[in-house]
């Protein structure tokens, strides 16, 4: 929670740059995955697949954080027994990532505030969450030049998309 509060005054006081270097994205995914196993519910599963290069450019440490955020919400909005799965690939240094849960979804009616600061879905209940995550999530993608999307059905799960483009060559 204090991790999530010092990250967003950080952004709201535009003291956050990305520094884009090159980084291992599969071995990335792999780590945050590894970190993150003991929150798995008995039963859960991670499943990764990656197509394509290994090496890109972006920045390490809030794609690390990205990551960490999207994969423990869903951990902690899937039941037991069931699989996450993540699909990277990278081509022309194109970069797409794919989260996706077996979960309870988000209803509709909340879709539309889902990357809003402090908005939570209504059948969140009782599931620890600050509000944060997904806002910070969309604007740390945003300062890398990509964007964020989703797709979700109540009862179904959630898939989130994060695409970066290659960056544009200097002038």
């Amino acid at each position: 929670i204090l991790t999530e509060f010092l990250s967003l005054g950080k952004l709201e006081e535009g003291k956050t740059a990305p520094e884009a270097q090159q980084m291992n994205l599969k071995q990335t995914v792999e780590d945050v995955a590894s970190e993150l196993k003991p929150l798995f519910k008995p039963g859960q599963t991670f499943h990764y697949e990656h197509r394509g290069e290994e090496i890109v450019m972006l920045d390490p440490g809030l794609m690390k954080h990205s990551l960490i955020n999207l994969f423990s919400n869903a951990i902690k909005y899937s039941p037991e027994n069931k699989p996450i799965m993540v699909e990277t690939a990278v081509k022309n240094e194109h970069v797409s990532i794919r989260i996706h849960d077996s979960g309870m979804g988000i209803p509709e009616a909340d879709q539309k505030h889902l990357f809003s600061r402090f908005f939570r879905a209504t059948n969140a209940g009782n599931i620890q969450g600050t509000g944060l995550g997904l806002y910070i999530v969309k604007r740390y993608v945003e300062l890398m030049n990509g964007e964020i999307a989703f797709e979700s059905h109540e009862g179904k799960g959630t898939t989130f998309w994060l695409n970066f483009e290659p960056p544009a060559p200097n002038a």
